[in-house]
């Protein structure tokens, strides 16, 4: 007789053996610094403020909208790293940017189009996101991401500059979308951001590009860089940081690639990780 295994034990925050000296930190969101729920625990407020004290600068790093961040956050001074580093914003003021060409945005629209999967396409622009498929099934998938959004009839009508196609696949996407899009890999960067999210970006899109841009630009290196990720689109991000920290509940691959290993992120492991390597109190 076999019996169900129990509840998977809940890590304490790991012994890096040192206090650092950290400026910056990189922060996933989904995943990461957000609970399954998509909630980001109430103590870590308190700690944003503390980190500011001590001049350490937060920078949360996603594959969502820049104004949906900016939403979130509700400060201009940190630094967004946005559509998985496509956009990279502080004070209200772009850093860097990195939008496809629109003759391949055109060509995943139709790719998208064509297929015969449960899949949906969002155009990530810089003024907004623009969905055509409107169904309320998919707009509740897509709407927590994007602050600014807009339904349109054609996307390949849209006049703005395509920093992302996102595509939502209701079956997995590493079976689904992820394969669908992997022609376009040959030209551009395909990942698979989520268990159901492909994102496709220009060639040199990546998290970790933008976060070594922001370490040229602000005199931060690489041994004074926190990062937190648990997915593909976050391995760059972790390889630009010396202080790399995976989720409990990353991908194997992304835990693989990591320094250490986090609480998970319904455990509040952002938060307590930080807290324990930077010695800050509750």
């Amino acid at each position: 007789m076999t019996t169900a295994p129990g509840p998977r034990p809940v890590l304490d925050p790991p012994d890096v053996g040192e206090v650092p000296d950290v400026r910056l930190i990189a922060l996933d969101q989904d995943g990461s610094l957000l609970d399954d729920h998509k909630r980001i625990d109430p103590s870590f407020w308190p700690l944003l403020e503390e980190l500011d004290r001590r001049g350490i600068l937060v920078a949360p790093a996603s594959g969502r909208q820049y104004a949906t961040l900016r939403r979130e956050f509700a400060r201009d001074d940190l630094v967004y790293i946005a559509e998985n580093g496509a956009y990279v914003v502080r004070h209200d003021e772009e850093i860097s940017s990195d939008p496809l060409t629109p003759a391949t945005a055109h060509a995943l629209v139709g790719t998208v189009r064509s297929s015969a999967g449960d899949v949906g396409t969002v155009l990530c622009g810089k003024r907004s996101a623009y969905v055509e498929r409107t169904d309320d099934r998919f707009l509740a998938q897509v709407r927590p991401y994007y602050a600014l959004l807009e339904l349109v009839d054609d996307l390949t009508a849209v006049e703005d500059d395509v920093l992302k196609v996102a595509v939502y696949d209701f079956g997995p996407a590493e079976q689904g979308a992820g394969p669908l899009l992997a022609p376009f890999d040959a030209h551009d960067r395909v990942i698979v951001s989520g268990e159901h999210w492909v994102d496709v970006m220009g060639r040199t899109v990546d998290k970790g590009t933008a976060l070594q841009a922001v370490q040229a630009r602000l005199g931060i290196t690489p041994e004074q860089t926190m990062a937190f990720g648990d997915y593909f689109n976050d391995l760059g991000m972790l390889a630009a940081s010396h202080w790399s920290f995976a989720m409990d509940n990353a991908h194997p691959e992304v835990r693989a690639a990591a320094r250490f290993v986090a609480p998970s992120n319904n455990a509040n492991g952002v938060v307590r990780t930080i807290r324990a390597v930077l010695g800050i109190e509750a």
